[in-house]
């Protein structure tokens, strides 16, 4: 059976990170929520059997199997909750909630509904984030004590008009709660809990924060030294990763984001050429090319579609969402003192 899927906002993350994969993962797109009339033509030519409608309950009255909101932060609580109680489970771009009580909020409806709700969380399925969890397995530099992880842009001149950049982050703006959750989920998914040791949460162009450090100590003895800012000149690699017996370096970021808004898609859920992002093991003047892992974000999908059919679990669960969701908070409060 063909599952339902209903899209709220069809900007860049509606339309270019979940429709093409929730297309490749069989989903079919039955609706999609938006009032920018740019917008509604473009749904109309990627689903020309979709409806498109202006409300949250017109959305939800199509009998759908799934929603997914990937409209902006300042509304995916009221969306998610309205979605789960309709009976609808629902998958929401991240960040889940603006802030640790709203993303409470929200998983608290799930419990008491019993309608399950998940966070995007694509950047698990990278190339280069698959490649770290296949080094680690197999001990490829022996005993792993720190994690370097950015990203790294420059971009001097802000954008009032967007609302990622002008935005406060009461309303769901800024680096933190746009890049912030990739930073912590993976590396909580790579090395278990931690605790926020440092954070640096600030603005540099003068409108939403958009230059953060932090820095976390995890239970299994690793630290991770994350960050991500709009305006460094001199990028850092992707990943270092350091270990006993070397350190594997990721110099670039995974193709699929870019392959995306290019308008590409995983014809099949399959990335033809594969999604491969180098990965280098050095060990000092030694430099050896580790053998990466291909990237796939239409995994995430096939896993959702798995866990709605009764066959499988969601692949972001309610406590990785709490525990990323907690991190971030405490690394903003933590930079305020």
């Amino acid at each position: 059976m063909t599952l339902r899927v209903g899209i709220s906002g069809y900007g860049l993350a509606g339309r270019y990170f979940h429709a093409p994969l929730l297309k490749a993962a069989g989903f079919e797109g039955v609706g999609v929520l938006t009032r920018n009339p740019e917008r509604r033509a473009h749904a109309l030519a990627d689903f020309p059997d979709t409806t498109v409608v202006s409300t949250i309950s017109e959305l939800l009255a199509l009998e759908l199997d799934l929603l997914v909101i990937a409209s902006a932060n300042v509304v995916h609580a009221e969306e998610a909750i309205a979605g789960m109680r309709a009976g609808v489970p629902v998958v929401v771009e991240k960040p889940m909630g603006r802030s640790l009580a709203e993303t409470q909020e929200i998983i608290e409806v799930s419990r008491k509904t019993g309608v399950s709700v998940s966070t995007y969380f694509n950047r698990l399925f990278d190339s280069d984030a698959l490649t770290v969890k296949k080094a680690i397995a197999e001990g490829a530099i022996g005993n792993i004590f720190r994690l370097d992880s950015r990203f790294e842009r420059f971009r001097p001149g802000s954008n009032p008009q967007s609302w990622r950049e002008a935005s406060s982050a009461a309303d769901g703006g800024g680096n933190l709660l746009d890049l912030g959750p990739h930073l912590v989920s993976l590396a909580l998914d790579w090395f278990g809990p931690a605790e926020v040791s440092y954070a640096s949460v600030r603005s540099i162009r003068g409108l939403a924060d958009d230059d953060i450090v932090i820095n976390l100590k995890h239970e299994s003895g690793v630290d991770s030294y994350l960050s991500a800012s709009a305006i460094i000149g001199a990028h850092g690699p992707r990943i270092r990763l350091s270990g006993s017996n070397g350190s594997l370096v990721i110099e670039e970021l995974d193709s699929q984001e870019g392959r995306l808004r290019n308008g590409e898609s995983p014809l099949g859920g399959v990335w033809t050429p594969p999604a491969l992002t180098p990965a280098f093991i050095h060990r000092g003047s030694e430099v050896i090319e580790y053998p990466a892992e291909a990237g796939n974000y239409t995994l995430f999908y096939a896993q959702v579609r798995d866990a709605i059919a009764g066959s499988g679990a969601w692949p972001v669960t309610p406590d990785d969402a709490l525990a990323v969701a907690k991190i971030l908070e405490d690394a903003r409060a933590l930079s305020i003192r």
